[in-house]
């Protein structure tokens, strides 16, 4: 079986193509070269992009799959269309959990919970990007699959909720010298994490499938936390005490709309969400995650620690935390 996949790099992509290699699959990246390759995987060098040049360089390939890892609006579909129609047996477009209706309905979530959410442009490009594809399924023939993560990481990625440009180290580094961490909400509110690795499994699992295309899936691990337990956890991988501050994700959207909170949080993060996963079971029955959180996170932690590269820090964002926690304090003064 031979797959394509457009980027192949990033925290989904690399895991999905280790795991193809491993099963024995042909597997070719297309991005601009700018990371290692995986030892066996071949390389297109090309920004997709660069429509001509893409075209020029596959000419005369065909695919069983093309996985598109890097689409993000329409335009993207449509360029895809034009350089994959005709030439793969199957095209998974990699969507997002975020798109599920906000505020949600219910909170246990399947593919058949309505797309909408108006707090994130991000998650409406993404749904227009599907209505587009279903609507070449349906009068093209074009032979889709969507695919729905929710918050995945691996080793070098920390899943939070409230950070800042530079990703989580700032948020790490605030754990580890006992200073308040903000988490949003109460604290309370339930999330899902799911290690790479995991997500590879379903992921491959649907690739070559029959029964996938046309369908939506989501891929997620079982297991439920509050997000309380999600920074306790990290706190205890890192041998210290958590000090939660929490702050309601109305006021982190008021005061930080540098961070997009407005999106990330209200459109997504700040909402209780159960993913029922038993559609993807059906098609890929030897579906089950296998690392848990706390595994998970001690893995990351102990490669982020003994790679400094990992180690970004954020003294804007630092800063920012700081300033919040004093102005609620004070606000609470007043009332005393």
């Amino acid at each position: 079986m031979k797959a394509l996949l457009i980027g192949g790099t990033g925290t989904i992509s690399t895991a999905v193509t280790e795991r193809l290699l491993d099963t024995g699959w042909e597997v070719w990246l297309l991005n601009r070269g700018s990371k290692p390759v995986p030892e066996g995987a071949r390389s297109i060098a090309a920004d997709i992009g660069d429509e001509e040049d893409v075209s020029r360089k596959l000419e005369g390939m065909t695919f069983d799959t093309v996985c598109e890892f890097i689409g993000f609006v329409p335009a993207h579909i449509e360029r895809d269309f034009r350089l994959f129609g005709g030439k793969t047996r199957q095209y998974i477009f990699i969507s997002s959990a975020s798109a599920y209706h906000k505020p949600a309905r219910d909170y246990v979530i399947t593919e058949g919970t309505a797309l909408a959410n108006p707090h994130w442009r991000y998650s409406r490009d993404k749904i227009a990007c599907e209505e587009l594809l279903m609507r070449l399924y349906r009068e093209e023939g074009f032979p889709v699959t969507i695919v729905r993560p929710s918050h995945t990481y691996d080793e070098r990625h920390i899943p939070l909720g409230v950070h800042g440009k530079n990703g989580f180290w700032q948020v790490v580094k605030r754990i580890r010298d006992g200073k308040p961490v903000i988490i949003q909400g109460d604290g309370s509110s339930l999330w899902t994490v799911t290690h790479s690795s995991d997500f590879a499994v379903g992921f491959t699992g649907l690739m070559g499938s029959p029964h996938a295309v046309g369908e939506a899936f989501h891929i997620t691990s079982s297991e439920s936390l509050t997000w309380d337990q999600i920074y306790e956890t990290i706190a205890h991988a890192l041998g210290v005490e958590l000090k939660p501050y929490h702050v309601s994700s109305d006021f982190l959207a008021a005061v930080g709309p540098q961070y997009d909170f407005e999106g990330s949080l209200k459109g997504d993060k700040s909402v209780t969400v159960v993913f029922d996963n038993s559609k993807l079971k059906r098609v890929v029955p030897w579906f089950e995650p296998a690392v848990d959180f706390a595994r998970g996170v001690g893995m990351t932690l102990e490669y982020v620690l003994a790679h400094p590269e990992c180690q970004v820090d954020d003294p804007e964002f630092d800063e920012w935390c700081d300033r919040v926690i004093e102005v609620l304090e004070k606000a609470k003064k007043e009332f005393v």
